[in-house]
C-alpha cells in the first residue's frame, strides 16, 4: 500500500505558477519557465534617460548631472539589450544571439559617430580604437572569464567546433584585412586606405559577414545549436506572447534612439574626463566599448555558468565578429560620405596583441573541449592588454 502511494506521489506533475506579463500562470511541468518580458524596470531605465536629455534641453549642468547622465546611459543600454533578449527568444537560436549582436554593434556604431562628430579631424583613430578595444575585451578578457568560471563549476565544458572553427575564420580575415592590412598598402602613407580601397575592403568586410550570417542562420544553423551535452534552460522556457514581443520591439527601438542622442551629449566630455586623467586618447575606446559590452558580457557569463558554452561561445564570438564586420564597414562608408579621414592601421604592439588573441584563441578552441586552463590564458594576455593601454 505505502509503495502504491510512492509511486503516485511520483507521477504527480508538480503545479507550477508562473508570471507573464504581469499575469499568472500555471502549469503542469516544473522544467517549463519564463522569459521576463516587460519588467518594470526595463521601461523606467529608458523614461529616466529621456528626462534626463530633457533636462540638459533646460539647460542642466554639472558633475552630478553628467554623472546621473551616465548612469542613464548606462541603463538605456541595458533595457536595450533586455528587449532584445525577449524578442530573440521569440524567434529561437541562434537568431536570438545574432540579433542581440547586431543591436549591440548598431548601439556601439551610434557612439562611435557621435564621437567623431564632436571631435572632428582629431578623431581619425577613434573607430579604429574602439573596434580593436571591442575585439580584445571579448577576445581576451570575456572569453576567458566564460571559460575560468565555466570550467571552475563544470570541471570540463564541450561545444560544436565546426561552428566556432567557422567564425574565427572570419573574424581572423577580417581583423587582418581592416587593422593590419592598412598599414602595408602604398597607395595612401600611413595607416590608412585611399577611397578606393576602403570602398573594397568594406564591401569584403560586408560579403563575408553576410555570408557568416547565411551560414548560421540558413545553410549550417545546425553547427551554432547547443549540443546534447549542454543544460540550456531556453529550450524549456516559454516564449513571450505576440504582444509582448511587439511591445518589446518598440521599446526596443527607443531605447536605441536614446543612447545615440545620449552618447551625443556625452561625447565631449568622456574625451575631456579621458585628457584630464592625462590617460592615453586610446582609453576613449576602452570606455565605449565597456559600456556597449557590459550587459552582453553578463549574458555570455551566465550561460557559461549554467554550462550553456555554445550559446555564451555564440554570443562572444559573434558579437567581435559584428563589431569588426559591421562596424568597420558601416564607419568607412559614413567617413567616404563626410569626406573624414580613416586611421585604420594598429600600432605594432596593438597588430602583436591582437595577433595572440587570435592566435590563442584558435589554440583554445580547437578540440571543442575547454577547462579552466584555457580561461587562465585568455585572462592573463587580457590583463597586460589592460596595463598596456595604461602604460604604453
Amino acid at each position: 500500500m505505502k509503495q502504491q502511494t510512492n509511486e503516485r506521489v511520483a507521477r504527480q506533475v508538480p503545479v507550477v505558477v508562473h508570471r507573464v506579463n504581469g499575469r499568472s500562470e500555471r502549469t503542469g511541468d516544473s522544467s517549463r519557465r519564463v522569459v521576463p518580458g516587460f519588467l518594470p524596470w526595463s521601461t523606467l531605465l529608458p523614461i529616466g534617460c529621456a528626462l534626463m536629455l530633457g533636462a540638459r534641453a533646460l539647460g542642466a549642468d554639472g558633475v552630478f548631472y553628467w554623472t546621473l547622465l551616465g548612469f542613464s546611459l548606462l541603463g538605456a543600454v541595458i533595457t536595450a539589450v533586455h528587449h532584445t533578449e525577449v524578442v530573440a527568444h521569440r524567434i529561437g537560436e541562434p537568431f536570438g544571439t545574432l540579433v542581440l549582436a547586431l543591436t549591440i554593434t548598431m548601439i556601439e556604431v551610434a557612439l562611435i559617430v557621435s564621437l567623431m562628430i564632436s571631435a572632428g579631424p582629431a578623431a581619425t583613430t577613434l573607430a579604429r580604437d574602439t573596434v580593436f578595444a571591442s575585439i580584445m575585451l571579448i577576445m581576451t578578457g570575456l572569453m576567458g572569464l566564460c571559460l575560468l568560471i565555466g570550467g571552475r563549476h563544470h570541471r570540463e565544458q564541450t561545444f560544436k567546433l565546426d561552428g566556432v572553427s567557422a567564425t574565427l575564420a572570419i573574424l581572423a580575415t577580417i581583423a587582418a584585412l581592416t587593422l593590419v592590412f592598412p598599414n602595408f598598402t602604398l597607395t595612401a602613407s600611413g595607416p590608412l586606405y585611399s577611397s578606393s580601397q576602403l570602398s573594397v575592403v568594406a564591401v569584403v568586410s560586408l560579403l563575408l559577414y553576410g555570408t557568416f550570417i547565411f551560414v548560421q542562420t540558413v545553410r549550417h544553423r545546425d553547427y551554432f545549436l547547443p549540443s546534447g551535452k549542454s543544460v540550456d534552460h531556453n529550450t524549456h522556457a516559454i516564449p513571450p506572447s505576440n504582444a509582448a514581443t511587439l511591445l518589446s520591439a518598440a521599446v526596443l527601438l527607443a531605447s536605441l534612439i536614446i543612447v545615440v542622442a545620449t552618447g551625443e551629449i556625452l561625447a565631449p566630455h568622456i574625451e575631456s574626463a579621458v585628457l584630464f586623467m592625462r590617460a592615453p586618447k586610446e582609453l576613449v575606446g576602452v570606455i565605449i566599448s565597456s559600456i556597449v559590452l557590459m550587459p552582453e558580457g553578463y549574458a555570455a557569463v551566465r550561460a557559461a555558468r549554467r554550462n550553456r558554452l555554445q550559446t555564451s561561445l555564440n554570443l562572444t564570438l559573434g558579437s567581435a565578429l559584428a563589431s569588426i564586420g559591421f562596424t568597420i564597414p558601416a564607419i568607412a562608408i559614413i567617413s567616404l560620405l563626410n569626406g573624414w579621414s580613416l586611421s585604420l592601421g594598429l600600432p605594432a604592439k596593438e597588430t602583436v596583441l591582437l595577433g595572440l588573441a587570435l592566435f590563442v584563441s584558435s589554440l583554445s578552441l580547437n578540440t571543442g573541449r575547454t577547462t579552466v586552463l584555457q580561461g587562465a590564458v585568455h585572462l592573463g594576455i587580457f590583463l597586460i592588454y589592460i596595463f598596456t593601454v595604461i602604460v604604453p
